[in-house]
């Protein structure tokens, strides 16, 4: 059953590490305009989910968003209170594990167990990754394989009554596209209205980035109130168009120019944008001002969805080392380079090493160190060394960390603050399957024996 009320989406994080205390002032927002409402997260970029799976194999109750309970501690009483239902991919490696730790959050605030729903198909396992990828994986060290859903699941678990519903990989604007298409009643071919859903979710999906943070640059382009951002809302219509704004009080700013960045923001083809919902089409799209940190985003137009679906397929690449040592004061460019080449010279052998003069050369260096080599010594005073090797085998790669360690006293002169790093490095391949080869699910979990019955509530 369609509805149409306009739906509110608002979203409080735009990555995994993102700011814990934006949804409190989004919530506010939503319960003071009342009417149906939805509170996003978005915790899940490129390698996030990688790194996830590894957390879980340490651990195998976790590989779930870290912040999960710093997150959702603060908002999710008045959420299940005035009928705002949660949607996040912060289920990352384990949807599972994620919902019953917010089954246990629930009762540690003494609420009553929330109905939650967990997004699955996601994750390719060995067989289907060898059926469905073959060659590709061949002499790599597989970590996961996962495959970007889209937004039929989560609609179809609101549609049941989850007021939670935790997603591990769909893409980034499906996050808003299912509530919309739960809460409308959109056919699954309505393909203008999900494509202009979709660009809601995409305008949402990076935070604050729409309201003036990415955006700022003193003196060109200024954002009040950056220390204290509002996230954004979107204000979903029947038609699929959108009003973005942001909570009354906050800072940062949302106008023509914030949103339009953010509208081209990652989008290969503005003519073709590819989501495995829709393919939506920029071309006649209108940002217009409606008044202060109020903008309407109409003129969306959507094409069929693709008929495959990108993997991404992380695999193990060996160990990354880095190690950094500043030098300052007279003559500091050069005792950094200097240093840099006794690196060079005693590691020679183990592979390309990184090397960055912060504050000289580092931005547009490149591996090979080529265009830092090619410059010549200029007159910096205050320069922080940063190398880094990439090497297959753990003890070769820590071979770097205690190069550095030692110029401390073997010279050059006067370095300092020496600090080393190892960890494990991921590489990627990415591909597409055939969507129906990756078929999506839904299934509710219980709260823990004892956690009482949930109440669905409605959507709409």
């Amino acid at each position: 059953m369609s509805s149409s009320a306009c739906l509110r989406v608002g979203c409080a994080a735009g990555f995994s590490g993102d700011r814990t205390d934006a949804a409190g002032p989004v919530v506010d927002a939503l319960i003071a305009a009342g009417g149906p409402a939805v509170l996003i997260f978005e915790t899940l970029a490129e390698r996030t989910l990688a790194l996830a799976q590894l957390a879980r194999r340490r651990q195998p109750e976790g590989g779930y968003e870290p912040l999960l309970d710093e997150l959702l501690r603060p908002v999710l009483g008045r959420c299940l209170a005035h009928g705002i239902r949660i949607v996040s991919n912060f289920g990352a490696a384990n949807p599972r594990g994620a919902a019953q730790r917010i089954h246990a959050l629930a009762a540690e605030l003494g609420l009553r167990p929330p109905r939650i729903a967990v997004v699955e198909g996601d994750e390719l396992d060995g067989a289907r990754q060898q059926a469905l990828l073959g060659d590709a994986l061949a002499d790599l060290s597989v970590v996961c394989a996962n495959a970007y859903l889209g937004a039929e699941a989560i609609a179809a678990a609101l549609r049941e009554g989850a007021e939670v519903v935790v997603c591990g990989r769909v893409a980034d604007p499906s996050l808003t596209v299912g509530p919309a298409l739960a809460h409308f009643g959109w056919a699954a071919d309505d393909w203008d209205r999900i494509a202009r859903a979709t660009m809601a979710g995409h305008l949402l999906e990076c935070g604050a980035q729409v309201s003036g943070g990415y955006y700022a640059d003193p003196g060109v382009k200024d954002v009040p109130g950056l220390a204290r951002l509002g996230y954004p809302i979107a204000e979903i219509e029947a038609d699929g168009h959108c009003t973005i704004t942001k909570p009354p009080g906050t800072g940062g700013r949302i106008d023509g120019h914030t949103v339009r960045e953010q509208l081209l923001y990652e989008v290969h083809d503005p003519a073709a944008y590819l989501t495995p919902d829709v393919v939506a089409d920029l071309g006649e799209a209108e940002v217009s001002e409606l008044g202060p940190d109020r903008v309407r985003l109409s003129g969306v137009r959507g094409h069929p969805r693709p008929a495959t679906l990108k993997v991404n397929v992380f695999h193990e690449t060996g160990w990354l080392a880095e190690g950094e040592i500043s030098y300052a004061g007279v003559r500091a460019e050069a005792r950094a380079r200097l240093a840099a080449e006794v690196l060079r010279e005693r590691l020679a052998g183990l592979g390309r090493l990184r090397v960055d003069l912060v504050g000289v050369a580092s931005v547009f260096a490149d591996d090979a160190g080529a265009w830092l080599a090619d410059t010549t010594c200029g007159h910096a005073r205050d320069v922080r060394l940063r190398v880094a090797l990439s090497h297959r085998e753990r003890a070769q790669a820590e071979r770097l960390l205690r190069e550095v360690t030692a110029l401390y006293t073997c010279g050059p002169a006067g370095g300092g603050g020496v600090r080393t790093a190892l960890r494990p490095r991921l590489g990627t391949v990415s591909g597409l399957v055939p969507r129906d080869a990756v078929p999506a699910r839904h299934a509710f979990v219980a709260s823990p024996p004892g956690g009482g019955a949930a109440d669905a509530g409605s959507l709409r």
